[in-house]
């Protein structure tokens, strides 16, 4: 497929999962004999139905996996991801309010790699041209990460590198 990331960084809200985690779920949250997750009003909280395996997926490829979230709920973020199960996944974790600039400044400093190897998913668009303006490949998935658009973000990047 030609050149590929050295890391892969994901938002959250409305792009691993269809809300935002700071108002539209009522924590704590639970994960019942179903193995689904439930919010403190007993609302099923999910996540974009392809995630779980596009996470697995890229991680088994030997992608190194990163989040950036700019959410206020830090804790309850984190928790989500847990009980999701997906924290095995990734390698690197940023989620506190501010712009994106800094989580991947941080990205930058713990992991070595120039922003040229790495590849970002976002749904809101200012993150998108913020995160861009350093040289990282950034894929507006505004209807949420699917296996389309992962493999576009792929193809986006190999193409960027020739």
């Amino acid at each position: 497929m030609g050149h590929s990331p050295k890391l892969v960084v994901f938002d959250l809200d409305y792009t691993l999962w269809p809300f935002w985690v700071d108002t539209h779920v009522d924590p704590p949250f639970k994960k019942n004999s179903d193995g689904k997750v439930y919010d403190r009003s007993g609302t099923h909280v999910k996540y974009f139905e392809d995630v779980p395996k596009i996470l697995q997926d890229l991680h088994q490829q030997g992608f190194q996996l990163g989040i950036a979230s700019r959410t206020s709920s830090i804790e309850e973020a984190k928790e989500l991801v847990k009980l999701f199960k997906w924290e095995k996944y990734f390698s690197y974790s940023e989620i506190y309010p501010g712009c994106k600039l800094n989580h991947f400044k941080k990205f930058h400093e713990q992991s070595g790699l120039p922003y040229t190897e790495m590849l970002f998913f976002d749904d809101e668009y200012r993150n998108i041209k913020d995160v861009g303006s350093l040289g990282v490949t950034c894929i507006h998935a505004d209807n949420g990460v699917s296996r389309s658009v992962v493999d576009e973000g792929l193809a986006a990047f190999a193409m960027k590198k020739c």
